[in-house]
């Protein structure tokens, strides 16, 4: 029998293999494969799951999606974690005011997780971010400025802990991050210059809570030539005087 901490392991690894798949669905292969668990294993596990609620499988299909029970629960826990709405203001103004695509993404333990998506006016998409996609701290510019304003203790901690470079490249090796976070603290906002997609840049600004703890960011993303040195200064304010608003704006509570 499993112990309590590795069964809920494992239903939290079936849930987020469901969930990459969404809307179309995950079979119950791609599911076992994404979530590195025997194929056996992940359809009990998934039919224990649907009963419940939690999952839902499409019918005459062998194609698993979240269940209405998960809809349930992330709207009660909404009330205290969303705060989606007060960012989806600067999120727009960011996309219209550039014209590049705009983001807003939350830390949750060593990653990041983008929740809004604002595809301004310049017709070139980056879609290195889309929402929903989750990067480790210290990839993609989100998880750079966290990782960057988070205490010199905590850095070391996870920089000796992980290692990037196995399924992000050799330009996320421990020297090369370390030099990123060094600009970063310098310029206030991240640059990330085409580290995960060759060709398509970043940039990130931190949003902080009351404790002053980098929990969220604000980001831009687009095609190189139109994140130049010229152009970067400008962009790098921008995100910077609308993450300083709406950490105040947070803060002070007008969201949770």
């Amino acid at each position: 029998m499993d112990a309590p901490g590795d069964l809920v392991g494992r239903i939290h690894h079936a849930l987020r293999a469901v969930a990459v798949n969404e809307p179309d669905g995950a079979t119950t292969t791609a599911v076992a494969r994404e979530a590195g668990l025997p194929r056996p294993t992940v359809h009990r596990l998934l039919t224990s799951l649907q009963g419940v609620g939690l999952v839902d499988r499409i019918p005459d299909t062998d194609h698993w999606v979240l269940g209405p029970e998960l809809y349930f629960l992330g709207a009660s826990a909404a009330r205290r974690y969303d705060v989606t709405e007060a960012a989806l203001p600067a999120v727009r103004r960011l996309a219209l005011a550039t014209g590049e695509s705009a983001f807003f993404s939350a830390r949750r333990g060593e990653e990041t997780i983008c929740l809004i998506r604002e595809d301004g006016a310049f017709p070139i998409r980056s879609h290195v971010l889309y929402e929903g996609a989750r990067f480790p701290l210290g990839v993609v510019s989100a998880g750079m400025v966290i990782l960057a304003h988070l205490p010199q203790r905590e850095v070391d901690d996870y920089l000796g802990a992980v290692d990037l470079r196995a399924e992000h490249g050799a330009q996320h090796d421990v020297r090369e991050i370390r030099a990123h976070i060094a600009i970063t603290r310098t310029n206030g906002y991240a640059v990330n210059p085409g580290l995960v997609v060759e060709g398509s840049w970043g940039l990130a600004a931190a949003v902080f809570d009351r404790a002053g703890s980098p929990r969220w960011a604000l980001s831009l993303t687009g095609v190189e030539h139109r994140f130049g040195p010229d152009r970067r200064p400008q962009l790098g304010a921008l995100l910077l005087q609308e993450a300083h608003a709406l950490s105040e704006r947070l803060a002070r509570g007008t969201a949770h």
